[in-house]
């Protein structure tokens, strides 16, 4: 036990290092390479942001663990929503400038909506895994299509004002890449050996220890992420990561995780209990942060309710363990 709770911190911060190097990295090489300033917020630093639960989710899945690999999605999803803004918007309220953030609101409702219409029959099988990552690269060519098009966004300007405020030769950007890339493997594999013992010491379902540990770990570079876009006054890009994130949650980390271990027994609670709070957050997310009478924002008061319906569901979680 104290092995396997060594492992998963030290995992987490590897990881949280590593992802921010593989980030930066790729940002940087993709910079060197003529990729404009938007593209490289939206797919570079998006995909970059949903690396570490990718990477978790595969070594799930390949290590037999399915349900870590749910898990994980799942409840990167809300802490994304209900804790990484909740605690963005009480340290500086967030206003939503950028027209492609707005449009991405309501595809992440519809990719959760069709998400949880593959979970409806209690199985995920690895046609309907396939499924998702076809959407996957549909949202990718959509991205694309919206950074051409969306040329003098809002979240370009601010997107273009970190990448000239940190400038990397090619040769480190290239070097860091590939050793975040490496160490993001590493510190994953790491993570999960520990999340997995545990839960088998305390006989905890992995898909609890992937909704809450797990999950809070994988999405600690999304926290710094907006937290300090917030602080800077680069709000689009707070919200941005986001909603990216989780739209690449549902869609490629499901995916490959299924494709690889698709999953014939969905534990019931999660269309009882795990996605139906990741949808009503979506759901408060996008009434919140859409702006139907102008620009969208999530003020101090919202956080709070974004931050306390996180705690009512961990709260909800631990009680489920008690009782189990």
């Amino acid at each position: 036990m104290i092995l396997a709770a060594l492992a998963i911190l030290g995992g987490f911060a590897l990881m949280i290092w590593s992802a921010d190097r593989f980030i930066e990295g790729a940002a940087a090489t993709a910079k060197h390479a003529g990729m404009p300033s938007l593209l490289i917020g939206m797919v570079i630093v998006g995909f970059g942001t949903s690396a570490p639960e990718m990477v978790v989710s595969a070594m799930a899945a390949i290590d037999g663990n399915p349900d870590l690999a749910l898990g994980n999605a799942l409840g990167s999803n809300i802490v994304n929503t209900g804790l990484i803004l909740g605690i963005t918007a009480l340290v500086a309220p967030i206003a939503v400038h950028s027209k492609i953030v707005r449009k991405e609101l309501p595809i992440l409702l519809l990719i959760g909506l069709f998400a949880g219409a593959l979970f409806w029959n209690g199985e995920l099988s690895r046609l309907e895994a396939f499924i998702l990552l076809a959407g996957f690269f549909g949202l990718i060519g959509w991205t694309i299509f919206a950074a051409i098009k969306g040329r003098g966004d809002a979240l370009e300007v601010e997107t273009e004002q970190e990448l000239t405020a940190h400038p990397m030769p090619l040769g480190r950007a290239i070097m860091w890449l590939c050793i975040g890339l490496v160490l993001l493997i590493v510190s994953s594999r790491i993570l999960v050996w520990g999340a997995v013992t545990i839960a088998q010491s305390l006989g905890v379902s992995d898909l609890i220890i992937g909704l809450t540990i797990v999950a809070l770990g994988t999405s600690l570079p999304e926290l710094a992420a907006s937290v300090i876009a917030a602080r800077k006054g680069e709000h689009d890009i707070a919200i941005g990561n986001v909603v990216g994130s989780n739209m690449f949650n549902l869609l490629a980390v499901v995916g490959i995780a299924g494709v690889i271990a698709p999953m014939p027994q969905l534990s019931p609670d999660v269309l009882t209990r795990d996605w139906p709070v990741m949808m009503a957050m979506t759901v408060g997310l996008f009434v919140m942060a859409y702006g139907f009478r102008g620009e969208g924002r999530l003020n101090r008061i919202e956080g709070v309710i974004l931050l306390a319906s996180y705690i009512a569901y961990n709260i909800w979680l631990l009680n489920s363990v008690m009782a189990g």
